[in-house]
């Protein structure tokens, strides 16, 4: 139902369908109540006709027997021990009551297997008869699920035993359906209320994930939900494939032109060897090797915004110390910094008002989901600004239980933590980029493979120079 029906009719049908339950519900309440009334009303007109038959010895009619008690059988009413009579249940609740009125008094006796019923309100200070009272007491026994027998004595005549069940017994009670209506009214609210609640969550999910998504987020949506939603999540779908076709004919247009001037680039090398002119033929050839290092650049930052490469499961311990390595080999000045301990604090409990806190082994492996090449090419690019701007680089590795933090320190360099951020644009350069080889893509590509993995690029001041801080999620 709810996949394919818009808010508006699924609005429409819960008001219908709410108020139809609780019109319901409001018609099962009266109607217990009306019987239950009824149920009453019949148990107090037939105690005034008791009363009477009582008295007179008229016929109480066809619902009520009266059966006078064998001698033995009045001799323990008449001593009070109702709950020794024959029939009398175990255990026995006695409650007596006794009647004054005019035409003489009334002794009642009443053996229950439930309770003693309570008769304090029954005196003559509420009631202006006898024959009141009586009718008083019978209602109370319709008022109350039980089955009581009742004994009566009028003036000093004989005990008689009354049976009434059919009219004020349990089994004569109506069903009561109020509990029933209260239960229905719950659960027609709790499954609005969920219903509403799975609504409301399928919007918020779909927009957390919009919040969260990366460069390298998925293609495509999915979503379960009202109608609308569906054609959010149409919507939405439709212009990420826009966009990746954008990216796509982007990338295959400067695949195609690297393509085209790698031919006229040679052929320029080649002609730019037959120049006798040393210092002419050394800047031909730095302005053909610029130039097709931008094409390169270029290429490089649409492969990474393509996001062609998978992501799998690797250790980031085993990258950086890869990387730092290479930079070795060729005698590079990159050194790794020492892992720290990391100190862990845990939360208060009810049981101990200090914090809990653990200590994690420096070597512990720094396990992510990322891009193994982007990786490699971004850490690439931070220790090559550490070595062209600074003395000597050195690369370290920070974690937690949601991020990880590749750490590249400079030694020496003059540029500031706030002056680096704002050349992190394309084709932005410092100061000293005249001094420097470069075509202003590295920071770009580093902050669009850190989108690409959930995290970002930091920089921060240092005593002896620059920290850059690539932080990447855990888990994508």
């Amino acid at each position: 139902m709810a996949g394919g029906l818009g808010l508006r009719s699924l609005a429409t049908l819960w008001v219908v369908l709410a108020m139809a339950v609780g019109m319901g519900c409001a018609a099962l309440w009266l109607h217990s109540a009306r019987a239950w009334d009824d149920h009453r009303a019949a148990a107090h007109a037939a105690g005034l006709t008791l009363y009477d038959a009582l008295r007179s010895g008229s016929d109480p009619g066809p619902l009520i027997q009266i059966t006078p008690l064998p001698p033995a059988q009045a001799a323990l009413a008449t001593a009070g021990n109702f709950e020794r009579l024959t029939g009398s249940p175990l255990p026995a609740y006695v409650t007596t009551l006794s009647l004054r009125g005019a035409d003489g008094g009334l002794q009642i006796g009443v053996v229950s297997d439930a309770l003693r019923y309570p008769v304090a309100d029954l005196g003559p200070q509420s009631f202006s008869s006898a024959p009141a009272q009586l009718a008083a007491l019978t209602r109370l026994f319709a008022t109350y699920c039980s089955d009581p027998i009742l004994y009566a004595r009028f003036g000093t005549g004989d005990w008689q035993r009354v049976d009434g069940l059919a009219l004020w017994g349990c089994g004569a009670a109506p069903r009561d359906l109020r509990l029933l209506a209260v239960l229905l009214a719950l659960l027609t609210l709790a499954a609005l209320l969920t219903h509403i609640g799975n609504t409301t969550q399928a919007f918020d999910v779909f927009s957390r994930a919009l919040r969260r998504r990366t460069l390298g987020g998925p293609q495509s949506y999915e979503a379960t939900g009202p109608a609308e939603l569906r054609e959010i999540v149409a919507s939405v779908n439709t212009f990420l494939q826009a966009e990746q076709r954008q990216l796509a004919n982007r990338a295959a247009v400067l695949s195609s032109v690297s393509h085209d001037l790698g031919t006229p680039a040679t052929r320029l090398r080649l002609r730019a060897a037959l120049i006798p002119d040393a210092a002419l033929r050394e800047k031909l050839e730095t302005d053909i090797d610029r130039m097709t290092g931008i094409i390169e650049s270029v290429l490089t930052y649409t492969r990474v915004e393509m996001n062609a490469e998978p992501p799998r499961v690797l250790s980031l311990n085993s990258l950086v110390e890869t990387v730092v390595a290479d930079y070795q080999d060729i005698g590079k000045p990159v050194s790794l910094i020492p892992p720290r301990d990391v100190v862990v604090t845990g939360g208060r409990s009810v049981f101990m008002s200090r914090q809990g806190r653990s200590l994690l082994a420096p070597d512990r492996p720094v396990i992510v989901s990322g891009r193994p090449v982007a990786l490699e090419r971004a850490m690439t690019n931070l220790v090559d600004n550490a070595l062209k701007y600074g003395r000597r680089a050195r690369v370290g590795l920070r974690a937690d239980s949601d991020f990880a933090t590749i750490v590249v320190e400079d030694e020496g360099a003059e540029t500031t933590a706030a002056q680096i951020a704002a050349l992190v644009g394309p084709y932005q350069r410092g100061d000293n980029s005249a001094f420097v080889d470069g075509h202003g893509l590295g920071l770009s590509i580093v902050v669009t493979i850190a989108a690409l993995h959930g995290g970002e690029l930091g920089f921060e001041d240092t005593a002896s120079g620059l920290r850059a801080c690539l932080t990447i999620r855990r888990k994508s």
